[in-house]
């Protein structure tokens, strides 16, 4: 039994990496001095294996998770290009419209 359960946990994990990485709850403040020290981030989007959205900064090895609506961290991504990881989650495409030559 216990074999048996072993290999349904490696099976899954091997399904489902990020599945133990994801945020299960955010923080909606963020104190003064964090966003300076933020050596990386991460978006998670809500899908199938992660259920929320969030930002994950990474300071000093240790990751934090807070609400993409925050307006300080909205404004702190766009204004700082740190290494990124690829987003969290489900891979989104980039649809480009292409312009049509009128003759």
């Amino acid at each position: 039994l216990s074999i048996l359960f072993l290999t349904l946990l490696l099976l899954f994990l091997a399904l489902f990496p990020g599945a133990f990485n994801c945020c299960t709850k955010v923080s909606d403040e963020i104190p003064k001095g964090i966003l300076r020290r933020v050596e990386r981030f991460e978006i998670q989007t809500a899908d199938a294996l992660c259920h929320l959205e969030a930002v994950i900064l990474y300071i000093e090895g240790r990751k934090f998770c807070v609400s993409p609506r925050i307006r300080k961290v909205k404004k702190w991504m766009k204004k700082h290009k740190i290494p990124r990881k690829k987003t969290h989650g489900r891979k989104h495409r980039r649809i480009t419209k292409k312009k049509r030559n009128r003759n």
